[in-house]
């Protein structure tokens, strides 16, 4: 990982280079005030905003069927709220699915600071999740890393994300 900043305009170009077309979103502090105005004014990606996380699966789930390249973004508690899609639908399915993840309480150099932080990674681990760490701008290759993951294994893979982005 490296320091400095995470940019939504240096996320959203590894977006497009993996050919996302969707993303299904539900905003948190981590991207409200720079992805998601860049987002909305993006002309290649469509942003599907969602009322609560567990809708985010589904939705991608469908648009992959229809044969889109969708991606899911919300923060790390919302995939708590999300598991039972990604368990019954992203795993059981093999949805090659790549999760953006707003880490939240996450810190470099203290213990998290919000029991979010404290799961999110054993819990992608119990369920064989790959997880890659996402902290600025010369880390956004990860991306694409992830996305090519997920589809070769046909596998969802998140990227968490530990910065918000400016």
């Amino acid at each position: 990982m490296t320091a400095g900043p995470l940019t939504a305009r240096r996320t959203i170009e590894e977006f497009k280079k993996c050919g996302i077309t969707h993303i299904a979103y539900l905003p948190d502090h981590y991207d409200a005030a720079a992805m998601y105005p860049a987002l909305s004014k993006d002309p290649d990606i469509t942003l599907v905003p969602v009322c609560r996380e567990g809708e985010t699966i589904p939705l991608a789930a469908g648009l992959w069927l229809g044969g889109k390249r969708p991606i899911v973004m919300h923060q790390c508690s919302g995939f708590y709220e999300a598991g039972d899609s990604v368990r019954g639908l992203a795993l059981d399915l093999k949805l090659p699915l790549l999760l953006m993840l707003g880490y939240r309480g996450w810190r470099a150099d203290k213990p998290p600071t919000d029991s979010a932080a404290t799961f999110i990674e054993p819990i992608l681990k119990t369920w064989g999740i790959k997880y890659y760490l996402l902290e600025s701008d010369a880390d956004a290759e990860i991306i694409s890393r992830a996305y090519r993951e997920a589809n070769e294994t046909s596998r969802p893979v998140a990227v968490l994300i530990l910065k918000e982005f400016c």
